[in-house]
Order: C-alpha cells, then structure tokens, then sequence
C-alpha cells in the first residue's frame, strides 16, 4: 500500500506534492512526509500521523523547490513514528521514496551495517536509499545507480528518488507494486501510485511495465525495461472527471459512493447490453474463442472481491451448468493447486494491484485456458497481466471500505456469467429477461436509497452493541458476509456472518438481546427455511432486523424490525440487499464517531501480502 507522489518542474513543487498525498491518503495514513531540493540541498520533513500533521507542519517549516518526492504510509516494517516516515534519506544528498516491501533487506542490510553505514529507521526502505547511495559513487548515473539496486532487491516495489548529485533528475522504477506517470503540459512531470494523485496538474499518464525505470526532468522522460533496454509507453488520457475525487454536499466519502451506484451502475452496463442482449466484444475480440472452451471457471480475489466472487458462484453453476470454485488469493497461492482443463481464472480487484491476487494470477497462468480480470483501474497490473479484462468503470473509491466497487464488480459477473451462459444451454429468452432486469436495476438502486431515513433511525439500536450477527442463504449469504465485513471495518463492532441453516450448529449460542442479528430474507423456496430460522433467535431473546423484499411475508412485530427492499428479479437480489447494509454499517458508524472514511489499521489498496 502506502501512496508515492514525486514532481520535477520549473515552478514550487512543494504544494503539488502535498495535494497529492492528500489524494493518496486512502493508501495508507500512518505517516507523511516530503523531502525538496531548494537549490542548494535537499530538505526533508516528515510527520506521525494523517498527512494533515504534515501540512500543518509545513507551515511552520516550509519545503519549497522545483524537484521533490513525497509519502504517505501504511506501516510494515517498523511502527508508524516520524523517524520510520518516508522519505528515507542517505545522508543529506539523496531522498527515496518507497512503496511495496523488500523480502531480502537484512542481509543488505547487514552488508552495509558492516561497510560502516549508520541507520535511523527499523524500515526496510532505509536500506534501498543507502544502496542507492553506495551505487551513484560507484558510477556516473542516478538512473544507472538506481537500475543496479533494483537488480539486487528480492521483493515487491515501487521507487521515486531525487539526489543532490542531479537536482535536475527524478528516478522512479516499478516491480511488482503501482506507479504511474504523469507526463506534464511543458517543463514539468510527475509520478505517483494512482493517477489521482495527480488529476490537478494533468490528466495525462504513462503506466509503466514490470522492471521499468524511468527517468523524468522538467522536459523528457525517458524508461528502460528490466533488461536496461530504451522503451517507449504510450500516454492515456485519463477516463474520469475531476470532480469524482471530491465529496460534494457529502459528509464522507463513502456515503457519496454510496449514493453514487445507481449512476456507475449504468457506466458498468454501457456499451455492454443493447436490445434486451449482451453485448459480447465488450470483453475484447479474443474472449469469444477463449468462451466456447471454458469447462469451469476459478475465481480468485480478496475482502469485498472475494464476496463478489462468492454471489457469482451461484450465478454461474445455476445459469451456465458447469464447476465454479472461489478462494482467496492469500491461501490459494500458498497451497499445492490441481487445475482442470479448460479452467478460465477470474480474477477480481478493485485496484487491479491486490498484491495476493497479482500473485495469484502470475503462478498459475501458463496452466489455465486464459485469464479474465475484473477490475476499475484500466491501467493496472492485473489487467496488463491478464488476456482478458472487464472494467466495472465505477470511477475513483476514496473511502477505503469498498461500496459502489462491489457492486460494480456483481454486474460486471453477471455479464460474464450471460457470456459463458450462452454456450451451455441459456436460452436467448432467458438472456434477454436478465438483460432487461440489469438496464432497470438503477432505478430499484435509487428506490433503495429511499430507505436511508429508516436505516438511519435502525442504526441507533446498534451504537452501544458490542456483537452483531448477520443471516442469508443461498446468494444472499455472501450479502451477510459484506454487511458484517462493512459493519466491523468501519464501526469497529464484532460482527460475524452465517448461512442461517448454521444456526443450529453452533452461533444460536452467542444469542441474546445485546446480539442485534441482521438477516436478508431471499424471494424464493428459502423463505420459510429462514422463517423457521428466525423463529430461533427470537426464542433466544435476540433482536431481529430483517431486510425483506416487499412481497415477503415476514411480518414486523416486537423484536422483530422489517424494512421492506424493492421487489428485482431473484438473480439480482444480491446486489440490490447490499444498499441497506452499506447504510446501517455507515450510519452505525456516524453514531459512534469513528473516522468512516479512513477506519483504523486498514488502507484501500492492498500492495502488499
């Protein structure tokens, strides 16, 4: 994780350089910290804490000058203090920054502990800074000097380096972690780990390839691959506003993202469907010959992706009839793994940089029929990775508990799902009913977010609660997985999710009247299995709140609170009973007073295992 921002330019740097931690804080908020060469040396300050300890830092301490780099951490190696926040310096003539974690640090570092190098952090970046340093007196070159440290480095990473020795270079290189650059109007440009960072300087950018180094100056930039050979990238306009980085009328940005999904719900479907049918080049010209030989489909992600993953489980073995297994990346990639022929390997990322779910993909793709990658970052490593990909084009997520990605990423599914449908047995009439109930699920999305005054006045009975639980079958089972996951990630209350037939073998014990237990009641030959199953937890003394579609038959009653969702097509249930439980977790959080947006310990993107 952590965010990296660097900029060479003909004008102060220094507050393009604290805009964009401000944009990268989702990253990581653990420390911040900005290092400036001022025309004579390089001056660094640094800050425990959110990066606005850092700003106001700056005011008291400016950092100003034309060349500079700058980060926001999510701790790894050693705690979150200032003298662990980056930038790393070498003595007073070179500052790097860096994303990702170094596997083999310590024996370089002993290295240099022996040649006489003194250390000031427990960081393993600290270690690639002094390498660094070592190498550029050993040869004429920042970028020559940064290419043979790279080559020393076992790990994962991204780098930004600035020297006194060449105050009028920026050197960044990339493995296995995200950094993208930002290719300037005329005498300035930029890198960082998401383009966001740099949406107020330009809206142009250069993604760069595993091994890439590059070397910017206020003119030209210049990239080698991992074989040191010249390369040329292409530069990409960026696809979303500006204005999709900021929180409008909004308190959090989560509740923005929130109410932003039935809008990027549409931006998924465009261009997909038209004539009550899927549109099946949106997956690229390759994918159709890639379909007809799939025999079971593999679905590896991560957190709110892996419960995505799980709903389309059930959508792809009921509508396409053949295997469909789910794991997460983190065990899947560490296990010994039997893959069947004709395996088509999902994977699913908001980011498109999950560093479990890269690795995933990168073990197994020689052995599968191909690889399909869900994902909202165009320009990612999974999808430059993967033979085929599907956007869910939801635009940036600040808040760092996912919302209007997981949504995304169901319909996204239920495209694939219509594709693989096709070849085994979906009739054209059954298509085209699914295809008419996504193009209408915007409007049942907006009818749901009608409910958040009720939701709102529900919060309230969970505010002083300690436990939660939460209920579904069938698809909806993974729905109480996603509200419990939201609800412990921002509220920091012990929630736990169950398929409610479970009750019975074990969580009916943790029952009682401080146990608020959530269930989502499915439209379908479940229900009265599920009735039976409430009826337990009121026996038990157990307050019920129940999200019901409006032609259920489950009745309010005392301990019994019922809120009636829109009535949708039983496929698309899923996505649809995910309002209401995005909203009870955020206003239960509101009521408690956490930081929603940037809940303790966590950070968006997950770079690192």
């Amino acid at each position: 994780m952590c965010g990296i921002v660097g900029a060479i330019s003909q004008r102060p740097v220094n507050e393009i350089l604290l805009e964009g931690l401000r944009r990268l804080e989702y990253r990581g908020y653990d420390s911040a910290g900005m290092a400036v060469w001022d025309g004579n040396k390089i001056n660094r300050l640094r800050r425990a804490g959110k990066v606005q300890s850092l700003a106001s830092a700056l005011l008291e301490q400016p950092v100003v000058g034309a060349v500079g780099v700058a980060h926001t951490r999510w701790a790894t190696h050693g705690k979150p203090t200032e003298a662990n926040a980056h930038p790393h310096m070498s003595g007073h003539g070179l500052a790097l920054v860096h994303n990702g974690i170094i596997d083999n640090f310590e024996p370089l570092k002993e290295q240099l502990i022996a040649d006489g190098v003194a250390f000031s952090s427990d960081t393993d970046s600290e270690v690639v800074a002094h390498l660094v340093a070592r190498e550029l007196e050993r040869t004429s070159g920042l970028r020559e000097a940064v290419q043979a440290v790279v080559e020393m480095l076992d790990g994962a990473f991204a780098l930004g380096v600035i020297s006194a020795a060449h105050p009028d270079q920026l050197v960044a290189a990339r493995k296995g972690s995200p950094l993208v650059i930002g290719v300037g109007l005329g005498g300035e440009n930029f890198i960082a780990s998401d383009q966001l960072a740099l949406l107020q300087v330009t809206d142009r950018f250069m993604f760069l390839d595993e091994g890439d180094i590059a070397l910017l100056t206020q003119q030209s930039i210049e990239v080698w691959d991992a074989a040191g050979e010249p390369v040329e990238h292409e530069v990409i306009s960026y696809e979303h506003g500006v204005t999709a980085a900021d929180k409008g009328d909004f308190k959090h940005y989560m509740l923005k993202e929130i109410y932003e999904q039935p809008e990027v719900v549409e931006q998924t479907l465009a261009g997909r469907i038209a004539n009550d049918h899927l549109l099946e080049q949106a997956f690229g010209a390759e994918a159709g010959a890639l379909f007809d030989q799939v025999k079971q489909v593999q679905i590896i992600a991560c957190g709110t992706s892996f419960h995505a993953g799980m709903i389309a489980r059930y959508w792809i073995e009921d509508l396409v009839g053949i295997p469909c297994h789910v794991e997460v990346a983190s065990e899947f990639r560490y296990r010994t793994v039997v893959i069947p022929e004709g395996t088509l390997f999902l994977t699913i990322s908001q980011s498109g940089e999950t560093a479990d779910t890269l690795a995933a993909l990168r073990e197994v793709k020689s052995r599968v029929l191909g690889c399909l990658a869900i994902c909202n970052v165009p320009g990612s490593s999974l999808v430059r990775e993967s033979d085929l990909s599907l956007m869910t084009n939801a635009g940036p997520e600040i808040g760092v508990a996912s919302t209007k990605a997981f949504t995304t990423q169901l319909v996204a599914l239920m495209l694939t799902t219509l594709a693989l449908g096709r070849r085994n047995g979906l009739t054209p009439e059954r298509e085209q009913a699914i295809v008419k109930a996504l193009a209408g699920l915007p409007v049942l999305l907006r009818e749901a977010l009608e409910m958040d005054g009720s939701i709102q006045q529900m919060a309230q009975a969970f505010a002083e609660k300690q436990h939660a639980l939460f209920l579904g079958r069938g698809s909806l089972y993974p729905v109480a997985m996603e509200g419990a996951l939201k609800l412990k990630e921002i509220s920091y209350i012990h929630a736990e999710a169950y398929p409610a037939g479970e009750l019975k073998h074990g969580p009916l014990a943790l029952v009682d009247k401080d146990m608020p237990v959530v269930t989502v009641a499915p439209r379908n030959d479940m229900l009265d299995k599920l009735k039976a199953n409430l009826q337990e937890v009121r026996a038990r003394g157990g307050e019920l709140f129940v999200f019901a579609g409006c032609t259920q038959s489950v009745k309010a009653e005392d301990g019994v609170a019922v809120l009636e969702v829109p009535d949708i097509d039983m496929l698309l249930e899923p996505i649809l009973y995910t309002i209401p439980l995005q909203l009870l977790s955020y206003h239960v959080a509101v009521l408690k007073g956490t930081d929603v947006d940037q809940p303790r310990n966590l950070a968006k993107s997950v770079t690192v295992e």
